[in-house]
């Protein structure tokens, strides 16, 4: 099992220092990073993976909304191989025609993105698990009408937030699934209430095993109250030391 950090959770470091950050990244254990907002940063970004060995086989872009070969252009440049889509608003989820028509673009993203050599997949927030789209949540209904080489990456705290089961969820989206964000918190839309895997109310764990075809576990924040690298530190450790524990067992 790999462990990514999505970059967005040190947003504010790298804006004061990205090298510098990145560093600290490297430094806590992390070998993998999953970049946002990386066609603006892509140079800088790129130099400061290289120097620190780490690789990053996602990232998230706005495939819907921005330049499309402009974004696959920068996620080869930094050797990104999956491209996802990191949210669409609420309102786009209220309807079986516009999801439809959100599936329609992304499998039109994902034709474009094979030219490249790039895979695509969307991220979800609670609203796509609020939503009840004939029978079942519209992120389910959404997954039913995507391309078959289309991957999502389900926020496993937000579909909690969204009053869906995580493990259950996974377990009935399958082997679409190929990345997970893992937080942890009060299950609550209080992001500065959220905390290190194994602090929370999040079965982290359980989440983490019933994602049969993962391929990274992408640890994430979108706020934290206390120090942000120490918050990613404490996650990792959690999540390596149970990996451990679960080999020797």
């Amino acid at each position: 099992m790999s462990y990514s950090i999505q970059l967005y959770t040190l947003r504010n470091a790298m804006q004061e220092d990205l090298p510098g950050t990145i560093k600290k990244v490297a430094e806590i254990g992390f070998t993998q990073v999953e970049p946002y907002n990386f066609v603006a940063t892509a140079k800088e970004l790129g130099a400061a993976l290289k120097e620190n060995g780490l690789s990053a086989p996602s990232g998230h872009a706005p495939l819907l909304s921005q330049d499309q070969d402009e974004i696959f252009a920068a996620a080869k440049e930094l050797g990104i191989s999956t491209v996802i889509d990191p949210y669409l608003p609420a309102e786009h989820w209220q309807n079986a025609e516009d999801i439809q028509a959100t599936a329609a673009k992304l499998n039109a993203a994902a034709k474009k993105g094979a030219e490249y050599g790039i895979r695509v997949g969307y991220h979800n927030h609670q609203w796509e698990l609020e939503s009840i789209i004939e029978g079942q949540t519209a992120l389910e209904y959404f997954e039913g009408l995507l391309d078959p080489e289309l991957v999502l990456e389900v926020d496993t705290y937000w579909a909690a937030v969204g009053g869906q089961d995580p493990v259950e969820l996974l377990a009935r989206l399958g082997d679409r699934v190929k990345f997970i964000h893992i937080k942890d918190g009060p299950g609550t839309t209080d992001t500065k209430a959220q905390q290190p895997a194994g602090q929370g109310t999040i079965a982290v764990l359980d989440v983490v095993a019933a994602a049969k075809s993962l391929e990274v576990g992408v640890v994430e924040f979108d706020d934290y109250a206390g120090d942000i690298f120490e918050g990613i530190a404490q996650s990792l450790a959690f999540l390596q030391d149970n990996a451990a524990q679960d080999v020797n067992a």
